[in-house]
């Protein structure tokens, strides 16, 4: 080590600026940003836009040949410890006129690239129903097609039913089983 060579830098993290780099076509939309979900990466934790006292600081009115995305920037206390230049996923919320069905993230189980609820039919019988989802926030999902608001969707341990029908426990089509 030399002379006046640096040991070390003191660096504060407590105050980040979160980009977000979104397509043209949300333009529209940008005034409407009600939250934001932020997911770390590493373990999957999600944090709201108001759990880290959060904000919409600016977002982006043009786009160049060199970046044809619009950049929108949020500022957060940094309570869920994002490292400074690492990516996370965002899911950004905005207040829509529209309503739409959506259910618990956890509710979709994937299967060969399609997706499904269990619907229950009765307090025993349940139904492996095919759906297309639509747009997410981070912690539901919506359904375009495929259940009507009138149903019961399995929104928690939907995964063990799957795991439960795949190894014969259960026919979600027959009923009580003992």
């Amino acid at each position: 080590m030399e002379a006046g060579q640096p040991v070390l830098r003191v660096s504060q993290n407590r105050n980040l600026f979160v980009k977000a780099e979104l397509r043209p076509k949300y333009f529209e939309e940008l005034n409407r940003i009600s939250t934001v979900t932020f997911r770390l990466m590493e373990n999957k934790a999600t944090y709201t836009l108001e759990e880290l006292n959060g904000r919409v600081v600016s977002f982006g009115k043009s786009v160049d040949t060199g970046n044809p995305l619009l950049p929108v920037l949020f500022q957060v206390d940094n309570r869920a410890g994002f490292i400074p230049g690492s990516f996370i996923e965002m899911f950004i919320r905005t207040q829509a006129g529209e309503e739409v069905l959506t259910v618990a993230n956890e509710a979709v189980v994937e299967e060969m690239g399609n997706y499904f609820v269990y619907v229950q039919l009765t307090p025993e019988l349940f139904e492996k129903r095919l759906v297309k989802r639509g747009r997410t926030d981070g912690f539901r999902t919506e359904i375009t097609t495929g259940v009507s608001e009138a149903e019961r969707v399995v929104s928690k341990g939907a995964i063990l039913v799957k795991l439960a029908q795949a190894a014969g426990a259960i026919d979600v089509h027959s009923g009580h089983v003992h």
